[in-house]
């Protein structure tokens, strides 16, 4: 017979006591796995419900939607001294709790790591911030435009001598989700053997100096500052957005067998051991002129065209789509980046598909974003809060 098998987070709690964007992300990653995330809110709620520049049928936006599926929803003023002490009942039952308040909030409000740990040892608390809990920056309120600017990555993006750009994507809020969900499973592992939890101190800041590893090779390396570099790359040439008749493509023979096949399929042999570009480290000093060249070949035809003949020669090629081209074609199709979810005010609402895929145990939707307070009643009478404080919240 076959049985299904549990889900691989199914039994772990999770208080999710974050707003926006990064702490959000990384508990619905975890109860997307079977996590029992409780979303713990102010009387207001996460101010991610009322965003963006158009409303749905109800008063969620739709980037909340997409960042908060399978959760339960509990509404508490923890300013108020009978909703601090469900928070410490709630606490004492949960195995995990994420916060993203400005460092030094959670101690005026008593429900910091070490005000949690002289109840629950075992607890694994993250606190996700713009900086950090420590050093001359961590006071500053921080998003993912700041951390962008302030890490490096702004410095790197975009074209040499043009205006600033950031990453078209949060990277530092998406990046400091994923390190901070890593970190928390793997405390959580160490919990469970050695029976203490511990503080995870996850920043944006942080996050975003973690992706420079290029970058800051080649500094260390030569003391040459990274500067931007448009779409092409600092460790192989020709490799980046290159113009056909029709518009632009992405290619790359990063490796001289490439090249020698893009040279043969170009018809151009004479380019295999030209003086310029006979190697990897030739054809990045020379890669405008390079560049140049190539698209003077690549300008008799189409993109298509070159997609084709490239990918049934073995070099990596690509068209440049947009998100919606990206999400309606066959392959992201294929691969469920969009899905329908069940909402009580919405109906059938989009969310973006699971990033990666458990193929033994595949994460499930059990439950639609939850409505403000939605599950207040529910929570509560699970932690035998006294009757009537229901009411009260």
């Amino acid at each position: 017979m076959n049985h299904a098998r549990q889900l691989p987070l199914q039994g772990i709690r999770v208080l999710d006591v974050s707003q926006v964007m990064a702490g959000p992300f990384a508990c619905m990653l975890l109860a997307d796995l079977g996590a029992d995330v409780i979303k713990v809110e102010p009387p207001s709620g996460d101010q991610t419900r009322g965003a963006m520049g158009f409303k749905m049928k109800g008063p969620d936006s739709m980037g909340f939607l997409n960042m908060n599926r399978n959760k339960r929803s509990l509404t508490l003023d923890l300013k108020n001294e009978e909703d601090r002490a469900s928070f410490y009942k709630l606490a004492q039952t949960a195995d995990v709790i994420v916060e993203n308040y400005r460092p030094g909030a959670v101690q005026r409000l008593g429900i910091d790591y070490e005000s949690i740990k002289k109840i629950h040892p075992k607890i694994v608390y993250v606190s996700i911030s713009g900086f950090g809990q420590s050093g001359p920056w961590a006071d500053r309120p921080g998003f993912d435009l700041m951390a962008q600017a302030m890490s490096g990555v702004m410095s790197v993006t975009g074209y040499p001598g043009e205006k600033p750009v950031k990453a078209g994507v949060p990277v530092a809020d998406i990046g400091c989700a994923l390190f901070a969900t890593y970190a928390l499973l793997a405390a959580y592992i160490g919990a469970q053997k050695s029976g203490v939890g511990q503080h995870i101190d996850a920043s944006l800041f942080d996050a975003a100096m973690a992706f420079s590893i290029w970058d800051m090779s080649e500094y260390w390396g030569t003391g040459t500052r990274p500067t931007p570099l448009g779409t092409s790359n600092k460790m192989s040439a020709p490799y980046q957005a290159v113009k056909a008749r029709d518009g632009y493509f992405v290619m790359g023979a990063t490796n001289q067998k490439l090249w020698t096949r893009l040279c043969e399929l170009l018809q151009r042999p004479d380019l295999v051991e030209h003086a310029d570009y006979a190697s990897v480290s030739l054809r990045l000093k020379n890669r405008e002129a390079l560049i140049e060249a190539l698209e003077r070949e690549f300008g008799q035809r189409n993109s298509a065209d070159w997609i084709d003949a490239m990918l049934a020669a073995g070099i990596p090629a690509g068209p440049i789509l947009s998100y919606p081209e990206a999400f309606e074609g066959e392959h992201g199709t294929h691969r469920r980046m969009c899905m329908e979810i069940d909402h009580p005010i919405e109906g059938k609402v989009k969310n973006i598909g699971f990033p990666v895929k458990l193929l033994g145990t595949p994460q499930q939707v059990r439950r639609h974003p939850p409505l403000l307070g939605e599950h207040n009643e529910e929570i509560l009478a699970e932690i035998n809060t006294p009757a009537g404080a229901a009411e009260a919240l």
